[in-house]
């Protein structure tokens, strides 16, 4: 576990700031592998409490939970040549399915009797091999739709890596499904959105997002258009939360996956795939965390109390009953409580122990505060104490609980409002993004074009987040012309700097 000394302020260095908070925090550490990380148990929890949630969400549009296989043949990968083109660079490959020693007898090599006779790719997604498997299930338009989802690891072999943001292994759940009609199709990935990523990222992370499709050029490999969510971090730059694609018939057309209509007819089905990881992990620290360390809203916080009994001897025997008790209360409201009886360690370093781990809500228990009937209660989001009549302490956590989650909510949306910014020339786009205007989200017109897109990342490293299906203001979705070209526009769109 790691110690509790202090981390780097966000002002003086961001990138810093992150990456010692993530270890401080008990969130993630750092592999032996490189790109790799390991979640332990505080971490894990939240990324349990996470899944939880999600999970729930993904089964009540109807979903159901299925297992598919780590090893992907290659030849599964030749089949489909914009998807294969879009990850190889990324994908990690097996060769050999055995160990030997070296001739000098000092290390281990791979046994070259032992080579496959096909290389199989670690799963970087896993369309492939699930379309391979839908043409086994799929015959008829009563087998229709298919609506499946996976919890799993996948490994994409990044260069660049930091720890959620961008692992070379990382956790998520990746939904594939099968229907009979294109429209079918893009319902199922507007419900996701919408109804799961959408919804979870406002009202359990706290986390207000944009709603949109990508560009042509940021489209996943293989799909015919791509929906996502993004997120404003702190640092004024945007964060891809969650992604739900409408693959057309590609899959089904390279995999062969037809079905017979109701008119006798065969067809190739239409299919999407949709996923959200570890990632958020990255999004939920980035939009809500202080120098202090880790905040965490309510609903997904591993710990969301915590009791510190104050007092030596008999004293600490009475302060830590009355925490006890007063846990067990909020235990039996289903609030996730802790109790720190730890002999040997003061207050104050309790205090910043579960202040850098984002616990939500600390009671300080004291003597002379019981004498007096009442406790010192502290909100993770807020600098003041307050003192709270012992007999009120469960009803006061848990509505302060409820306010928490709200008030990161509102704060967030606040800080987002203020840093999006609608331009339309080119001088104040570019001064924007130049290190003068810091950043944020600028919505601007584009005049569609690949080419334009491209100029515009080259000039500004901006790039289109997304192009908006809902506008906040309804100028925003009228035409215009392009802050570059000058060219007609439909509609803005998102500009931002991006994780």
């Amino acid at each position: 576990m790691s110690s509790n000394l202090g981390i780097p302020t966000r002002e003086s260095n961001y990138a810093d700031w992150y990456n010692e908070l993530v270890v401080k925090a008990d969130l993630a550490d750092y592999s032996p592998v490189r790109g790799c990380m390991i979640i332990p148990p505080h971490g894990f929890a939240l990324w349990e409490n996470m899944q939880r949630a999600l999970d729930d969400m993904i089964k009540e549009t109807g979903h159901q939970n299925a297992y598919f296989p780590l090893l992907i043949p290659k030849s599964f990968f030749d089949k489909e040549a914009d998807h294969v083109e879009g990850f190889a660079k990324e994908c990690a490959v097996v060769t050999h399915h055995r160990l030997t020693k070296s001739a000098d007898g000092k290390s281990l090599i791979p046994d070259p009797e032992a080579e496959l006779e096909e290389p199989l790719i670690i799963r970087p997604t896993s369309e492939t091999i699930i379309w391979n498997t839908y043409k086994k299930w799929i015959q008829s338009y009563r087998d229709l739709p298919i609506l499946v989802n996976q919890w799993a690891n996948v490994m994409r072999w990044e260069l660049r890596t930091r720890l959620f943001l961008r692992t070379a292994e990382f956790l998520w759940q990746e939904g594939h499904t099968a229907h009979t009609t294109y429209e079918e199709a893009d319902a199922e990935a507007l419900t996701i959105l919408h109804d799961v990523y959408s919804k979870f990222a406002e009202e359990w992370m706290a986390v207000p997002v944009f709603r949109g499709i990508k560009t042509k050029s940021e489209t996943f490999a293989g799909a015919s258009h791509s929906y996502c969510i993004e997120a404003m971090t702190q640092d004024l730059r945007a964060i891809q939360a969650g992604t739900s694609h409408h693959l057309g018939q590609n899959f089904a057309k390279a995999f062969d996956v037809q079905y017979q209509s109701a008119e006798g007819k065969l067809e190739y089905v239409y299919a999407t795939s949709w996923g959200v990881s570890t990632r958020l992990i990255g999004t939920l620290i980035m939009a809500h965390s202080d120098d202090k360390g880790f905040v965490c809203p309510p609903k997904l916080a591993p710990i969301q109390v915590v009791f510190v009994p104050m007092g030596k001897a008999e004293g600490l025997e009475q302060t830590t009953a009355v925490a006890k008790d007063l846990a067990a209360q909020l235990k039996a409201k289903g609030i996730r409580v802790k109790v720190d009886d730890r002999a040997k360690e003061s207050p104050g370093f309790k205090a910043k122990h579960w202040e850098m781990r984002g616990v939500c809500m600390r009671v300080d228990v004291g003597g002379r505060e019981l004498e007096a009937g009442e406790l010192g209660v502290s909100r993770r989001d807020e600098d003041e104490k307050q003192m709270v009549t012992t007999g009120s302490v469960v009803d006061h956590v848990t509505a302060q609980l409820a306010a928490m989650q709200g008030d990161l909510f509102t704060k967030a949306l606040a800080f987002r409002e203020a840093n999006i910014h609608r331009i339309d020339t080119w001088d104040a786009f570019a001064k924007q993004f130049d290190g003068e205007g810091g950043g944020g989200f600028v919505l601007a017109h584009w005049d569609g074009t690949a080419e334009t897109e491209e100029k515009i990342r080259e000039l500004t490293k901006a790039s289109i987040r997304c192009i908006p299906l809902n506008h906040e203001k309804p100028e925003d979705g009228q035409p215009g012309k392009c802050v570059l070209t000058g060219a007609p526009s439909q509609q803005r769109v998102v500009f931002a700097k991006a994780y």
